[in-house]
């Protein structure tokens, strides 16, 4: 199945795997082996790739396979000229963390106001506390 997200979207294992012709299990592993690589780990362990995290992988597989370098070789390019060499300044930038001053963004641009971002989380809090009450 081909969904269509846009370039600033989070990948799934799965979604980057393929994309990179490679198994799920070879990105866990390249995981273990380069600190660099950081993707988000929701609950239940499942991890969402940052455009950054694709393009670091990318540049993995690229210096592992294509390169013919090994593993530490790559570790050894990354201690000696930084990841930023390779994949530019932004490898690593967290999109949740904003500046308290900074206002928050709705899809369509306009600012959403405190008092509506509160009713919004106490909302799917509700729906939240339903679902697990449904469910056991």
């Amino acid at each position: 199945m081909v969904i269509n997200k846009s370039k600033s979207a989070f990948r799934t294992i799965a979604e980057v795997a393929d994309k990179l012709g490679v198994g799920t299990h070879v990105l866990r592993f390249w995981e273990s082996k380069f600190s660099q690589l950081k993707p988000i780990k929701m609950s239940g362990g499942r991890r969402y790739y940052r455009p950054d995290d694709v393009k670091l992988l990318e540049c993995i597989q690229h210096l592992l396979h294509e390169e013919r370098y090994t593993i530490e070789g790559v570790q050894k390019l990354f201690k000696e000229k930084g990841t930023k060499f390779f994949v530019g300044d932004t490898i690593q930038e967290d999109f949740f963390e904003k500046e308290e001053d900074q206002p928050v963004i709705s899809e369509n641009s306009s600012l959403i106001d405190s008092e509506k971002l509160s009713n919004i989380i106490a909302e799917l809090k509700d729906i939240k506390q339903n679902l697990q009450k449904n469910m056991f």
